[in-house]
């Protein structure tokens, strides 16, 4: 009997035992869950998100995908969804912008004879272009693979930092060959020189200087292969003599292989924007060897770790992956723009060295000051910090802060001055590792018209990037709309920037500059109609342009940008009491919110901004200026109303698939907006640190912050059907309004919300 109950005892031991080391790696599993799982890398791909789905790592110089058009609207991303054929593989793209570029060095490996055009979407047979299902696809973060059709090969492409990995399986025993294609951009740019050069029978580099989008770009690449290639090279599709060296503005060269090495030709390639050198170092640094699988697990484990910046319980299987594809996202841009050395190109086109920080370009600043530097501040203050002194760094080499610059470009893209709310924000919560007082001086000279020292492109950049609108503003006090375009978008904009300055004045004891900077946030007034209840144009003799209907747009050539009245009607983030008091207060304030959300969709005019998208009534939420309108009820005391409609464009404006995003992604902002509501709060006006409730789809979302806190936001009773706050907490303390700070944030703080089905308007009261 003992022998049996010591036999029983020992068992139920063993069993518990079991039962804890179980219990114990389920702990473990799910801290050390891969966030990457989730990301379905083909959101944006279809519809107008502009995306891409090939390889990159988090703000990656490379971004190795698949190009299947170069013209039009919906090829800014290289890749449609909706397309069938593949004209081959660029190492470079832009994440979800509304203009195309880059596309550079496009690569096709094929089988039989040799083809120097692309062929057309309707006639693939007649190029290199292949047709591909999307059946036989497959894109996680960090690595592409896709057969193609039409030559029986299996294409792979993963990436590191600075450098692009292809492994191409051939499935026939046809003659072998890889197209290299220097004439290739996306949106047909205009290549000034172009060479490449053969340095050996496995090795070949080259160069291109190609003037688009920005204007003066330079761009290397150095090539490695696993077998040895014999070259043709061609000049507007005639044979060049010269099998070691081809130049040309329309450049293809032609590699033949024999004796391929298991069926399978490899190619590692590095680029840089300073000379071959750079991109040798950048590819034999960062690939040093011909292990593709240990690329490509390695560029997935900087996903892992990336995407561990905050975790999420409970939400639905779509929620998961729109959540961390946002995320995938907003890590895409800006990107590495120096090489291992640390080398880089400067906006005055000469070589720096960015020291032991990284240099960063691509900074959409129009779309991404909402809340992508925002999230930024929260995740990864650090890399926003880099960021901000790359601004500075731009700002020193070409005279003037960048509105949206591009591999070293200024392109005076878009309006207001935006690089001020990066630097501002950043400031205010506390991440201020830069030279405060260049950044005040940069900030003053970019509110401004002043041309000297700068150094533009263009005249044409020069009048995008120092309009005269500085000038009208300061002799009439306003931007007539009868001599500037886009006169009331700039105004509005203008004074929200002005207000940025005036705080980091009034921070820095510069009490003249902040009651100057003030008195110039507040000209927004100087455009509203009482009338209408509308922000108007105003021509030079103070009367309202006419005639006036506030559904009405005609893309970039009226008195708003990318959007129309009712759209631009809101943007006072910095002084919505009075934006509230100038429109008669909260009932006919509320009344004509309540209106923008409810009216026809109808957008009237012959040449409609495309851009506006994702309606609901007039508010689009496919573009960034009605980004923020939701959240305006809780300055109204109707915090309901804020958490009914930011939960609808969460439930019907994403979605994953393809057709995921109800405008361009726009290098991160798109899902930057989703990834902060979907948590609970949104950066209403950046430069305050202070951000507002709406409506958060988790059960659980936990922020792992970078000075070792965890950021907790819980949630009860949640549900699809409860979308309503019925209690609000901040570390047990009931919030006395639905505004909390950063400092709550960063000090680890835990944020409560009870949830219920129904409006709750007593919350707050």
């Amino acid at each position: 009997m003992k022998k049996i109950s010591l036999l029983i005892f020992l068992s139920v031991l063993l069993s518990l035992t079991a039962c804890s080391k179980k219990h114990l790696d389920s702990n473990s599993n799910q801290k050390n869950i891969d966030n990457a799982q989730f990301v379905n890398p083909f959101i944006g791909t279809g519809g107008h998100g502009h995306t891409f789905p090939g390889s990159s790592v988090p703000n990656s110089m490379v971004q190795l995908s698949p190009d299947t058009r170069t013209n039009g609207w919906d090829a800014c991303g290289g890749y449609h969804h909706t397309d069938s054929s593949i004209l081959g593989f660029s190492h470079t793209h832009l994440s979800g912008t509304g203009i195309g570029d880059l596309g550079d060095f496009l690569f096709m490996p094929f089988t039989g004879k040799a083809k120097t055009t692309a062929g057309t979407a309707e006639n693939p047979d007649a190029g290199y272009r292949s047709r591909f299902s999307h059946e036989k696809e497959t894109s996680i973060p960090g690595y592409y693979s896709v057969d193609l059709l039409d030559y029986d090969i299996k294409a792979e492409l993963t990436s590191s930092k600075r450098a692009g990995f292809h492994k191409y399986t051939f499935l026939n025993d046809d003659s072998r060959g890889l197209i290299i294609n220097m004439k290739h951009s996306i949106h047909h740019r205009n290549v000034l020189k172009s060479e490449i050069k053969v340095i050996s029978d496995t090795e070949i580099v080259g160069y291109r200087n190609i003037s688009g989008w920005a204007h003066n770009r330079h761009i290397y690449f150095h090539a490695k292969f696993n077998n040895p290639f014999t070259v043709e090279f061609f000049e507007n599709g005639v044979k060049q003599a010269s099998t070691e060296i081809g130049a040309g503005r329309n450049l293809i060269a032609v590699l033949k292989f024999k004796n391929v090495d298991k069926d399978q030709i490899m190619t590692k390639v590095g680029i840089s924007s300073v000379d071959d050198e750079g991109a040798k170092n950048n590819v034999t640094t960062e690939i040093p060897d011909w292990n593709f699988e240990k690329v490509k697990n390695d560029a997935q484990s900087e996903w892992k770790t990336e995407l561990s910046s905050i975790d999420i319980e409970g939400g639905t299987k779509e929620q998961r992956a729109i959540f961390y594809t946002g995320l995938y996202h907003t890590s895409m841009s800006p990107y590495t723009f120096n090489d291992v050395d640390g080398r880089y190109m400067g906006m005055d086109q000469k070589i720096y060295s960015s020291g032991e920080k990284d240099m960063y370009t691509v900074f959409s600043l129009w779309d991404t000051f909402r809340a992508f530097h925002p999230l930024m501040t929260i995740i990864n203050p650090e890399k926003n910090d880099d960021f901000v002194k790359s601004l500075l760094n731009q700002y020193d080499q070409g005279g003037i802060l960048p509105k949206w610059e591009l591999n070293g470009n200024y392109t005076g893209t878009m309006i207001g001055y935006h690089s001020i709310p990066v630097i501002v924000d950043a400031y205010f919560k506390g991440d201020k590792d830069f030279d405060v007082e260049k950044a005040y001086e940069a900030m003053v000279h970019a509110s401004n018209y002043n041309t000297e020292r700068v150094l533009f492109p263009s005249e044409t950049v020069k009048e995008k990037l120092s309009p005269k609108a500085k000038l009208y503003k300061e002799e009439f006090g306003y931007i007539p709309a009868d001599m500037e375009n886009e006169s009331v978008s700039k105004g509005l904009e203008y004074a929200y920037n002005d207000w940025c300055i005036a705080q980091i004045a009034k921070a820095l004891g510069k009490d003249d500059d902040y009651k100057l900077y003030m008195e110039r946030s507040m000209r927004y007034k100087k455009y509203f109609d009482s009338k209408t209840g509308f922000m108007r144009g105003v021509n030079k003799d103070g009367s309202f342009r006419e005639p006036f209907d506030p559904k009405f747009s005609r893309h970039r050539k009226d008195d708003y940008v990318e959007g129309n009245a009712w759209q631009w009607n809101w943007f006072v983030t910095h002084d919505v009491n009075g934006l509230v008091e100038l429109m008669g207060g909260k009932d006919k304030f509320s009344s004509k919110l309540d209106e923008l959300f409810s009216t026809s969709s109808e957008i009237n005019g012959e040449h409609t901004s495309g851009d506006i998208s994702g309606l609901i009534g007039q508010y689009a939420h496919g573009n960034e200026p009605s980004h923020h309108i939701t959240h305006i009820y809780n300055f109204i005391d109707q915090p309901w109303k804020t958490q009914k409609l930011t939960d609808k464009i969460m439930s019907t404006l994403y979605f994953d698939n393809p057709n995921g995003l109800s405008g361009n992604e726009d290098c991160g902002q798109m899902s930057a907006w989703y990834i902060l509501n979907a948590m609970g709060f949104y950066s209403f006006n950046p430069g305050d640190s202070s951000y507002s409730v709406g409506r958060p789809i988790f059960d659980k979302v936990t922020i792992n912050l970078k000075n070792g806190k965890k950021f907790t936001v819980k949630v009860k009773n949640n549900s699809s059907k409860n979308m309503y706050i019925q209690s609000l907490k901040m570390n047990e303390k009931k919030l006395a309004k639905p505004f909390f700070t950063h400092k709550d944030i960063m000090n680890g703080g835990i944020l409560e919300f009870k949830m219920g089905a129904t409006e709750n308007k007593t919350l707050f009261h």
